[in-house]
């Protein structure tokens, strides 16, 4: 070994320090990157369930031509709480939005993830035989993390009973409900 070149294993002491800085440069750069793509997925993850929940609901309503309710449920066998807490889908044959002892319980979703919420303006979305909705204007799922409401992603239901995931119309960062108006984190 000369005076001039120390190598390790074939790279030189300059060497290795360039690259473990090229490399903490990157860590430092990309870590805050991935941890949104984290966030971001997790919050389409809980979107995608919720759509494919009211798809579920809206086409059993029409496969048995009967009502269909999917509700808020704290604990995944009556309606209430809080739909961060999870919901559920029942067919309501009396239309009372109650699951009553003889009204089956299709599917049952628990709490979405930690630190994530979801809101609606309503306390349940019920189906009709023809896959309308019931209950007036459009609602609109908001669902937000601890990023707030430029990372919020949205689904609204229109009466038709379609729901469609919430857009920013107006390119303000923003997407926007059922109004056009911007959707709002807790």
């Amino acid at each position: 070994m000369t005076k001039d070149k120390q190598f390790i294993d074939g790279f030189t002491v300059v060497e290795l320090m360039i690259t473990l800085t090229i490399i903490a440069v990157l860590s430092a750069t990309l870590v805050p990157t991935f941890n949104d793509i984290l966030q971001d997925s997790k919050l389409i993850t809980q979107v995608n369930t919720l759509q494919a929940s009211l798809s579920f609901a809206r086409s059993e309503a029409i496969k048995r031509n009967n009502y269909i309710t999917l509700c808020r449920s704290n604990d995944g066998i009556s309606c209430g709480g809080d739909w961060t807490k999870g919901w559920i889908v029942f067919v309501d044959d009396d239309f009372d939005n109650t699951v009553d002892t003889d009204e089956l319980i299709l599917l049952v979703r628990g709490p979405v993830m930690s630190g994530n919420t979801v809101s609606f303006n309503r306390s349940r979305v019920t189906y009709t035989g023809e896959g309308r909705a019931r209950g007036g204007s459009n609602g609109t799922f908001t669902f937000c993390d601890n990023r707030g409401q430029t990372h919020a992603r949205g689904i609204i239901i229109s009466n038709s009973g379609r729901g469609r995931l919430a857009v920013d119309r107006n390119a303000n960062g923003i997407v926007e409900n059922g109004s056009n108006t911007n959707i709002s984190c807790p």
